[in-house]
């Protein structure tokens, strides 16, 4: 599972990695503002700037392990307005939705002259792909991970099962990683995403 990159595919990563943490953890806590709750932007995580975002370990297991995390932006379910527990799930929902829109970005970009750029098109290929990735694996519904909190929007009753499992989350998580489960299910989704925009970034290239 660990591979260990060169330092030429390192330098490629980086900016996918960057945006994808950064434009992920802020829409969290632009969401949460937006419907209430100013936790975020009392503490400085309402910011573009990946320093506020970036956790070094997360940082470090993305490039050997494939996945990772930055520091989680923090809110306070009390202080969102409305349902509760719908909110929650919309500001949950904000990360995956804006590492989509980031990919879908990544594609334009790469077809409007990205390709043109030294590395151009290795640099745009990986933010399009990592920013899938981070959108697809995010919408898991296990604890931590936002599609816990999305799935407990959107059904019905109190969820405890999620409650009851959220101590062993990270557990389970690891374990299904580890065994290659989470590929399985989340590769499928994220090959016919990437080559979708693969062929928007083709076609776009040869308007321009």
């Amino acid at each position: 599972m660990f591979n260990f990159p060169d330092l030429h595919h390192i330098a490629i990563m980086i900016p996918a990695i960057v945006i994808g943490l950064t434009f992920h953890e802020y829409a969290h806590g632009w969401a949460a503002d937006r419907l209430g709750d100013r936790t975020a932007r009392y503490l400085g995580r309402l910011t573009l700037n990946p320093v506020a975002h970036i956790d070094i370990i997360g940082l470090v297991m993305l490039f050997i392990a494939g996945f990772g995390w930055a520091k989680p932006v923090p809110v306070n379910p009390l202080n969102l307005v409305g349902d509760m527990r719908r909110s929650m799930m919309m500001v949950s929902l904000a990360g995956p939705a804006a590492n989509l829109l980031a990919a879908i970005l990544g594609a334009v970009l790469l077809g409007l002259g990205g390709w043109k750029i030294p590395y151009g098109s290795e640099i745009f290929n990986e933010i399009i792909l990592l920013n899938l990735l981070l959108a697809i694996f995010n919408l898991i519904p296990i604890p931590p991970l936002d599609g816990s909190k999305i799935l407990a929007g959107l059904l019905p009753g109190r969820q405890e099962w999620l409650s009851a499992i959220e101590n062993y989350g990270t557990l389970i998580l690891i374990l299904l990683l580890f065994t290659g489960v989470v590929g399985f299910v989340i590769r499928p989704i994220i090959t016919p995403l990437y080559n979708l925009l693969i062929l928007l970034a083709q076609g776009l290239s040869h308007v321009v």
